[in-house]
């Protein structure tokens, strides 16, 4: 595109330097580059700058930005702050080294051959007593696994999320589409649906042991979460009896699994409680990779 814009540009000149009118100019542009041809507005521009004895049929330059940023010097210095602090964002880069958005995803991308990876991080800085909390707790789990290697065979994990439907007339529609016969669509596949709801799941490091869904309108509060205690401890001693009596919980430290009445419901029913760092979500198995 630039190129032809020069050619047209030169054309201009020359019919300037015959004596050719603007209109004349304009015709003979349209007549020979067709749809590809400047403007009405470019041409009258260009037409009086070459009148006015302007030579030069380039671009004049421009103060802010160059047009290519990508640059071996660019390059060198959106690594040095990528590697800096690799939770910096796009916006965040090209704001601190005056570049395009776009520019700084190419580099990263093309250039440095760079891809964003997501993970759970911990959502706010811990304060120094949370992270001497975070410190204890570990070493503790850490001198328990040690002087009893079989203390995570024990361990049963849980947590609740959001769990998305999805609907089977979509999918049985699917299929139809999919059968000999039918009417094939450009791509079939399986959409989730509108209706979303709450999943409370509990595994071991062999499988699953316990999961249900929390009923429509139904708040996980602590009243609710004991019930399901109730249910897990039944399902354990019915999946799990040679842990019946040994299995430890661990949960995060949710408002309903720190209240008053949960802890005793679990010291009466002599469940231990492996601790949970406050706001260190990658520390808790669910959070981790069972819930994305």
């Amino acid at each position: 595109m630039e190129q032809r814009n020069i050619e047209q540009r030169y054309a201009i000149k020359f019919c300037v330097k015959l004596g050719d009118s603007v209109m004349k100019t304009y015709g003979k542009l349209v007549k020979v580059f067709g749809d590809e041809a400047l403007s009405r507005a470019q041409v009258f521009r260009w037409h009086k700058n070459f009148k006015n004895g302007r030579e030069s049929v380039g671009d004049e330059p421009r103060s802010g930005r160059p047009v290519e940023s990508r640059t071996d010097n660019n390059v060198q210095r959106v690594c040095t702050l990528v590697r800096q602090d690799r939770r910096s964002t796009v916006r965040i880069l090209a704001d601190e080294l005056n570049l395009k958005r776009e520019t700084v995803r190419k580099i990263l991308t093309d250039d440095l051959s760079m891809k964003k990876l997501c993970a759970k991080m911990v959502p706010k800085n811990l304060s120094a007593e949370q992270k001497h909390v975070r410190m204890s707790i570990s070493q503790d789990c850490l001198e328990q696994v040690e002087a009893d290697p079989t203390l995570l065979d024990r361990v049963i994990t849980g947590d609740e999320s959001w769990y998305f439907q999805y609907d089977p007339e979509t999918k049985r529609q699917s299929q139809q589409w999919l059968s000999p016969g039918a009417a094939r669509p450009k791509k079939a596949r399986m959409s989730k649906s509108k209706v979303k709801t709450m999943m409370i799941c509990f595994f071991d490091s062999k499988e699953i042991v316990h999961k249900e869904f929390v009923p429509p309108g139904q708040t996980v509060n602590q009243h609710f979460y004991l019930k399901v205690l109730d249910r897990l401890r039944k399902r354990v001693i019915r999946v799990r009896p040679e842990i019946a009596k040994t299995w430890i919980l661990h949960h995060d430290n949710a408002p309903c699994h720190r209240a008053f009445s949960v802890s005793q419901f679990l010291t009466s029913k002599n469940i231990a409680v492996l601790p949970q760092a406050p706001y260190s979500p990658d520390m808790s198995p669910c959070d981790f990779f069972l819930f994305p």
